[in-house]
């Protein structure tokens, strides 16, 4: 069973990074779906794997769309972003370094990322780039 499923309060009304943060749910999801099977930590890997590529392109995405229009909040954004990134890469050195209780701690970077990130970060682009006529 889905822990987080996709809705409108979610998008930023901009179809590329709507699709970008869909994909995030379903991250969220499978790393839900694994710890409810007692199998998380052997996905773990993977799931890092994966967000650290879609970091660096989706936060690409998101940072080209607002250098390109404009966006007079760029700066502190892509502080978080990097942050973030910078997060995630120390999820992933923790995995390596056998953390105890490090899916637990995934599941929460995730549901933050979802909840506050994007809810909150994100949706103050959205105005922005949409007035600018992208969607």
């Amino acid at each position: 069973m889905a822990l987080f499923s996709w809705k409108e309060d979610y998008s930023v009304n901009i179809r590329e990074i709507d699709d970008q943060h869909k994909e995030l749910v379903a991250m969220i999801n499978e790393l839900h779906e694994a710890m409810m099977q007692q199998r998380a930590k052997d996905i773990l890997g993977k799931i890092l794997n994966r967000l650290a590529s879609y970091c660096a392109s989706h936060f690409a995405t998101e940072e080209r769309l607002m250098q390109t229009h404009g966006y007079p909040d760029y700066a502190a954004h892509k502080v978080k972003h990097d942050k973030m990134t910078a997060k995630v890469l120390a999820l992933q050195s923790d995995l390596k370094a056998n953390k105890l209780n490090l899916t637990v701690e995934v599941s929460q970077f995730l549901r933050d990322w979802l909840d506050k990130h994007i809810l909150g970060t994100d949706k103050k682009y959205s105005a922005h780039l949409n007035a600018k006529g992208v969607k």
